[in-house]
């Protein structure tokens, strides 16, 4: 198992959602100086091919752009790296192929985290991209932890996700906001008792509102930060000795 001495962050999927995932890292850090923050290199370019578009057919892939920015991250001595964007992740599998440092993945993550909620929900409703969808990451290891999962149909995906997305996209946040809430708002009034709010863009539309879904709400970039943050004080209790 790979030390952990410097996260790289393979973002740009957009800016926005890199920085929240920068925010939630430095938010679940138990710090009292700078040198007790977790070595982050960061990749926020944001010239990276629409992942929803390849995925549709209607645009180039964006692997080449991906592997690209594995190769620099690699170079830039990291040990793990983090991929925020849950739709790049149908890339995962070249990417983690193409690089020394292994990719933490985020549905993983995320089932970790549902799994040792205190209220364990029975049904969830999964707010993701099409291409999330379709792979079916998020379905299949909830299933495995015997957790149900509603999913948006084609016609919710269109009027209120994807406008909704693009809208955060263009830094209209609370008008993104507003139209996936209303995505809640179906998702919710067929079971679901919880949200996993799978693509970067829908935590800061619905804190932008504040949803009444928040707190019932699962956020995998927070659950990608703190076990970043966990790995980065295991390696330093490792290191030291000490609880850190």
């Amino acid at each position: 198992m790979n030390e952990f001495r410097r996260l790289g962050i393979l973002g740009g999927m957009g800016p926005l959602a890199t920085l929240d995932l920068q925010q939630k890292i430095l938010a679940a850090t138990p710090a009292n100086r700078d040198q007790d923050h977790v070595p982050v290199v960061v990749w926020n370019v944001p010239q990276i091919a629409d992942r929803q578009h390849a995925l549709a057919g209607l645009g180039p892939s964006p692997l080449p752009q991906l592997l690209d920015a594995i190769k620099g991250l690699n170079q830039a001595g990291v040990s793990h790296i983090a991929l925020p964007c849950n739709t790049a992740h149908y890339w995962y599998d070249e990417l983690a192929a193409a690089s020394a440092a292994p990719l933490l993945h985020i549905a993983d993550i995320t089932t970790q985290a549902m799994t040792e909620e205190s209220l364990r929900p029975s049904t969830i409703g999964l707010i993701a991209t099409q291409g999330t969808l379709t792979a079916n990451w998020y379905q299949q290891r909830f299933s495995q932890a015997g957790i149900g999962v509603v999913i948006p149909t084609p016609d919710e995906l269109a009027q209120w996700f994807v406008p909704g997305c693009y809208a955060v996209k263009r830094g209209d946040i609370r008008g993104g906001g507003l139209l996936l809430d209303l995505l809640a708002d179906r998702l919710a009034s067929r079971g679901a008792q919880k949200l996993v709010l799978a693509c970067t863009e829908v935590p800061p539309a619905l804190e932008a509102i504040n949803s009444k879904y928040l707190p019932d709400s699962i956020d995998p970039t927070t659950a990608l930060a703190k076990t970043c943050v966990k790995m980065w004080q295991q390696s330093q209790q490792s290191a030291t000795g000490l609880m850190y």
